[in-house]
């Protein structure tokens, strides 16, 4: 099946994240990128152990979102190539309800513009990435070095999807786009992540994607954690991809079927009525276009 892509890409690690701080580096200072200790010490996280006074930072937030960002175009651009499409920073589709203000993180598109009509939009994808790994930053003789001391469970803080807040905004934005309009509603959803998720939300996100609101939470950071990390959930709301050519066969099962989504509150009278009426087509397809016809009209929503 990926016999087409010239080669298979890395997904997110530690090299990765050694890539963001020294090329943020180059323009942010340490205490843009760092928590500093009571004894001057420089880390990505405070560390479990840190019994000193401590602060929120916030300054890193906007350079790792942008960086995530553009690292997730990188990693689907080859996919998206393949099939003649772009993947595009960015978009802006009023159409769905992606704004200026509230554009989408990732689109694989067939033009390779910011502005998009709904048309043109193959998948969207929220990226909810953030630092993993502890790091320890020092600087003598001009020198910068960069340790990494420890994984996600070594430090206080959430990130990634192990944050409520990142799981709800996901929620929500995939939702306002789902009820923009009917524009949306074959276009996949997929929110992208670098971490597990927390077991509050397993049945939440097999829920989402069973109800069609969002197509999967996927992890493309095959080990966050020496140790076992969850690899999926019982209904693949979420799934933790631990190759590229895994990511590029689930992406490639998104695009082979045609999807739509939709949703509604009838009695059961008026889905009865729908539904001996849309049996009356010839074929399947027929008949779904039919039942999506008739439960979308107006006059059926009462």
């Amino acid at each position: 099946m990926l016999g087409k892509y010239k080669k298979m890409v890395d997904l997110w690690n530690k090299d990765t994240e050694l890539e963001f701080f020294k090329t943020a580096r180059q323009f942010a200072t340490p205490e843009q990128l760092f928590y500093k200790t009571k004894e001057g010490e420089y880390f990505a996280y405070w560390p479990k152990s840190y019994k000193g006074p401590k602060s929120t930072l916030q300054s890193r937030n906007s350079l790792i979102g942008n960086f995530t960002e553009k690292w997730s175009v990188d990693l689907l651009q080859s996919f998206a190539k393949k099939h003649g499409l772009f993947a595009v920073q960015g978009a802006v589709c009023e159409e769905i309800g992606l704004n200026n203000k509230s554009s989408a993180d990732v689109a694989i598109c067939k033009t390779n513009d910011i502005v998009q009509k709904a048309s043109n939009i193959v998948m969207l994808f929220e990226v909810k990435m953030s630092v993993v790994w502890n790091w320890k930053f020092s600087k003598s003789s001009n020198q910068e070095k960069f340790e990494c001391v420890g994984d996600f469970s070594s430090h206080k803080g959430n990130p990634g999807l192990l944050r409520s807040d990142s799981m709800l905004k996901a929620i929500g934005k995939s939702l306002n786009i789902r009820v923009s309009g009917f524009s949306s509603s074959n276009i996949p959803i997929i929110v992208l992540g670098n971490t597990p998720i927390n077991k509050s939300y397993y049945e939440k996100v097999d829920y989402l994607r069973k109800s069609g609101i969002i197509q999967g939470f996927w992890s493309i950071n095959p080990k966050p954690r020496d140790t076992e990390t969850l690899k999926k959930t019982d209904f693949n709301g979420f799934v933790k991809m631990d190759t590229s050519e895994e990511l590029f066969n689930h992406l490639e099962g998104l695009l082979k079927e045609k999807r739509e989504f939709f949703s509604g509150m009838r009695t059961m009278r008026q889905l009865g009525q729908i539904i001996e009426i849309a049996d009356k087509e010839t074929t399947y397809e027929k008949k779904a276009e039919k039942f999506l016809s008739l439960i979308r009209t107006e006059k059926n929503g009462n």
